[in-house]
């Protein structure tokens, strides 16, 4: 019986493919044909078909392969009543509840009249600070602050080194 199905071309990881009419009991790839009719490249979507081969073949009792059999039918040629198309597929998706891009959207809970609360609380600590260190001497300037006067000190005494 012949069947009319794609053979693989082209380099790794960049197939073409030839359609071809060939023995069912040959495999595809070994390189023994009846007739060409035509190419196909899954890259482009260009499909290059003899039509009229094709029908030919079909007419004396060529089987079709289901992904020739859509090309045939989108270029146009007439298939027999007997060669059955086989009905999209429903396409699912495994664990959809994963994916980023159908998760919806969700926005931060917002709580304003918390965060005013929140922010009052520690304008009243600042404040109170600010009035402690007023009251701090200098010989009792908190580490942070003496290490910013000595670096202050430092950039004003490399300043006339470098202009001399």
């Amino acid at each position: 019986m012949l069947v009319i199905r794609m053979q693989r071309t082209g380099r790794k990881g960049h197939a073409m493919f030839r359609v071809v009419v060939q023995d069912s009991r040959r495999t595809p790839t070994s390189g023994k044909i009846v007739a060409q009719l035509g190419s196909y490249d899954p890259h482009q979507k260009n499909v290059i078909l003899d039509k009229e081969k094709a029908a030919f073949y079909l007419e004396h009792g060529a089987q079709p392969s289901d992904r020739v059999a859509r090309l045939l039918k989108a270029e146009g040629v007439k298939l027999p009543s007997w060669v059955q198309l086989e009905a999209d597929k429903q396409r699912t998706v495994r664990n959809a509840e994963k994916r980023r891009s159908t998760s919806p959207a969700e926005p931060a809970p917002v709580e304003e009249p918390a965060a005013e609360e929140e922010t009052a609380e520690p304008a009243a600590e600042v404040a109170a600070a600010e009035e402690t260190d007023a009251e701090v001497t200098a010989d009792e300037a908190p580490l942070p602050a003496a290490e910013e006067a000595a670096e202050a000190a430092a950039a004003t005494d490399e300043a006339p080194a470098d202009e001399a």
